[in-house]
């Protein structure tokens, strides 16, 4: 297959449609909703089956078309068990650590069943390639489960979770295309095909209104998961569509929110699996931005990270400036979050910010 099947495309936008809109009564029914808290300023109790019908969307074109994911099952398999997971967090509020032991296991599907793991860090050192084959599996299972949690853990304000991830897939998309793969761009076209509909719905958009629909802890770990698959099946072998650093950076700023949240709470003696409101897009809110300021805001930022992705690969820049800017760009980001109300009340005082 030499270039893009759209029926696969069209059909999962349609199927996921319908599941946005038939599972909203059986959400109420089923008590799948979220209800307001000191953690969730919305109003009223959201549906939270936009993961089950982005995944039904896409499972259902997968299997009517042939063309996507039924050449390899588990992924189907893997996310068909992460949604589960998630739908019963979603439903009972699992504890952390049973949610963790379960992604554990969709990771060893992934990387022993589906032998989708990572095998060559790429020349991080300038020193050649690192190469990992035996040590590959469990690397890959960290960084799948880091990267479903990066995913779940941005998942704060509304479009922000979604967004983010069609950011980072039409990335993989020009990277692709570059590359003259255009039988793997189908793949990520189809998991962006069944986000559009969940934004539309999400976002409130105009004919949308009305039926707010949020994606729950499924969505969003069905989404770490697709794009943690996708970037280790093209970037994780030696011949591979893009070098290891670039998907690296791809996924950049979910990753350092991620880091950033975990090193701030172990400072503070606090479990670092423990939620609070301290992500990125509540210190966007608490500076003074709007919901939407603060998602374009960091969707920018988004945009930003996956520009250096694909800069970066199209002019090959040696990877071990890559990978040393990647962690140079990561000690700053966490930096200045760990001080962010300091270097606020600096700025206010200057009277760049509104106090």
């Amino acid at each position: 297959m030499t270039y893009i099947h759209y029926a696969p495309i069209i059909i999962t936008a349609l199927i996921t449609s319908v599941f946005l809109v038939v599972m909203t009564p059986v959400a109420h029914f089923l008590g799948l909703v979220d209800i307001p808290s000191y953690r969730k300023n919305h109003s009223g109790n959201v549906p939270l089956t936009g993961g089950f019908a982005m995944f039904m969307g896409i499972l259902i074109a997968s299997l009517i078309t042939d063309v996507v994911f039924q050449n390899n099952p588990m992924f189907l398999t893997s996310a068909a068990f992460i949604v589960l997971l998630g739908m019963l967090d979603d439903r009972f509020n699992l504890s952390a650590k049973g949610r963790l032991f379960c992604q554990f296991i969709v990771s060893g599907l992934m990387v022993w069943v589906a032998d989708n793991y990572i095998v060559n860090l790429g020349d991080l050192f300038s020193f050649g390639d690192m190469h990992i084959p035996t040590f590959g599996y469990l690397f890959t299972m960290v960084c799948v489960v880091g990267v479903i949690n990066a995913f779940n853990m941005i998942d704060g304000i509304d479009g922000l979770a979604g967004g983010m991830s069609l950011v980072v897939l039409f990335s993989v998309i020009v990277l692709m295309y570059i590359q003259g793969n255009l039988s793997g761009i189908t793949a990520p076209l189809v998991i962006a095909a069944a986000i559009v509909p969940f934004l539309a719905f999400n976002l409130s958009i105009k004919g949308f209104k009305g039926n707010k629909i949020f994606m729950g802890d499924a969505g969003s770990m069905f989404i770490g998961l697709a794009i943690v698959w996708l970037l280790v099946e093209n970037a994780g072998n030696v011949d591979s569509t893009f070098r290891p650093i670039t998907a690296v950076w791809l996924i950049g700023l979910p990753l350092m929110d991620m880091a950033a949240i975990m090193i701030r709470r172990a400072r503070k003696g606090r479990s670092v699996l423990q939620p609070d409101k301290h992500h990125l897009h509540n210190i966007f809110i608490r500076a003074g931005f709007s919901p939407f300021a603060a998602l374009l805001s960091i969707l920018l930022m988004g945009v930003a990270f996956c520009a250096v992705a694909v800069i970066s690969e199209i002019n090959q820049v040696p990877e071990y400036i890559m990978f040393y800017a990647f962690i140079f760009t990561l000690a700053v980001f966490t930096t200045i979050l760990l001080n962010i109300w300091k270097i606020l009340r600096v700025i206010r005082r200057l009277g760049i910010l509104k106090p």
